[in-house]
């Protein structure tokens, strides 16, 4: 078993780091920790919490270009993008700082009783399982309602971006949240049973594949431990015959490309109407050509190079497999280490990799639909169920179609995007329950009812 952590620049394969895992006797002191951290923690009132959540938005404010270079060194996203993160985790922290209170208030509920009501208490210590893509955003959406509801947390961050998850807890403890309210973990997948068995551990959340998933809710099935399952996607664009590329065609091409594609919610199937597919493909294809890759340290760069060179080999695969199948390349396939090249796939088929399998990376797989009706039809056959996306003049025609989209998420005129207002999550085997929003901050608390009869 590995000792070390290294990780590595994926644009130039240079070592950046080097961490040591977590020894079992660290392990047993960090929950320790969480357990003092949590009896405390608890009983701190929601005014004083949301102090400190204002000192973590003031600090990810004033150091955002710090944190953004760090990501942008460890996963390769491109650093405008890499601002940006940080910039939303500032809007995260604002929007519970003015709604968290509210939230967490007893529910008033009139019975027999001289007073009834409900308690939103919080569960404990939290063990969140997270990915490389968004390495602050994923964490800050489960940590920040998570830690202002009264949880702790703990932090098993993907390897390669143990920089980021070190700086997190750094952040968190500048902050000035007690010692034991957010911890990282460096350790690797084969100690998360055995975390999750501990009794410590009171829910667990995860963002990252099916296959992780299934094992980690079986796992904390077996323990009867919560869970909040954020996994992947293969979201569909749906342009409608009347859309006004003009006018969206941008947003399209963002909601594929943006972080080099690798996110679960980017627009992976486009299922275009055929009355208006050659014009879509011929201006989709104009704008993906025009985007500038390069050194994701420079600012003028939207296509930086994906996080790791056998992820990027994976999906070099599925488009050639796809490309045996009878699909056609009509620009890029160019893979160099890590590097993989913006690339369009037409006359894509629904037994073809780049239709039934996400494809995390970028690659735009083109689907043409007799008609609106047989595109919405196409965008629903998939395993997953994140989001989808309709583009139409004709709102009328989008609203009749919410309810035969099974996904957590139906988009018109935009990008699937998660907001801290709404409550983001999925369906089928993009997973189940809801981070943000209200919804968010109710995934990890004890709903009590409380009947008080004198």
């Amino acid at each position: 078993m590995k000792n070390k952590i290294e990780t590595i620049n994926p644009y130039n394969q240079e070592p950046l780091q080097t961490y040591n895992y977590h020894s079992k006797n660290e392990i047993d002191d960090i929950l320790k920790q969480a357990d003092s951290a949590f009896e405390d923690w608890r009983n701190i009132k929601i005014k004083e919490r949301l102090k400190l959540l204002e000192n973590l938005a003031n600090l990810m404010e004033d150091n955002k270009e710090k944190y953004a270079k760090l990501m942008t060194a460890e996963m390769g996203k491109p650093i405008s993008q890499s601002i940006a993160e940080i910039e939303k985790c500032v809007w995260l922290c604002d929007f519970y700082i003015t709604n968290a209170e509210g939230f967490l208030a007893d529910s008033i509920i009139e019975t027999d009783a001289h007073e009834s009501f409900i308690s939103y208490d919080p569960l404990g210590a939290v063990l969140a399982v997270m990915p490389w893509n968004y390495p602050f955003w994923q964490v800050m959406r489960f940590a920040i309602p998570s830690l202002t509801a009264g949880n702790v947390g703990l932090l098993k961050h993907a390897s390669s971006v143990s920089g980021t998850a070190i700086a997190i807890q750094e952040l968190f403890e500048e902050a000035g949240y007690p010692k034991g309210c957010f911890q990282t973990l460096l350790i690797g997948h084969e100690l998360i049973e055995d975390i999750i068995a501990r009794d410590t551990i009171k829910a667990v959340t995860l963002t990252g594949s099916e296959a992780a998933g299934k094992s980690v809710a079986a796992i904390a099935g077996k323990n009867l431990k919560k869970t909040v399952l954020e996994l992947g996607g293969n979201n569909a664009c749906v342009v409608f015959d009347d859309a006004n590329l003009d006018e969206h065609l941008e947003t399209m091409v963002k909601a594929r490309m943006q972080n080099t594609g690798q996110s679960c919610i980017a627009a992976k199937r486009f299922i275009v109407s055929e009355g208006i597919y050659d014009e879509f493909l011929e201006c989709f294809t104009r704008s993906v050509l025009e985007l500038n890759s390069g050194n994701p340290e420079d600012n003028d760069v939207f296509m930086g190079v994906m996080a790791r060179e056998d992820l990027a080999e994976e999906l070099e695969e599925q488009v050639n497999q796809s490309v045996k199948m009878g699909a056609k390349i009509i620009t890029g396939n160019k893979r160099h280490k890590a590097y993989f090249e913006p690339t369009i796939v037409a006359e894509v088929t629904t037994d073809m990799p780049v239709f039934k399998e996400e494809t995390f990376g970028p690659v735009a797989a083109i689907i043409k639909a007799k008609n609106n009706e047989e595109a919405i039809a196409l965008a629903a056959n998939s395993r997953f169920g994140l989001g989808t996306m309709i583009f139409t003049e004709n709102i009328d025609s989008a609203y009749k179609e919410i309810g035969n989209i099974p996904d957590g998420a139906l988009f018109v005129n935009d990008m699937v995007k998660s907001d801290p207002r709404l409550p983001f999550g999925g369906t089928k085997a993009s997973g189940y329950g809801r981070e943000l929003s209200k919804e968010g901050i109710m995934e990890f608390v004890n709903v009590k009812t409380v009947y008080i009869k004198k």
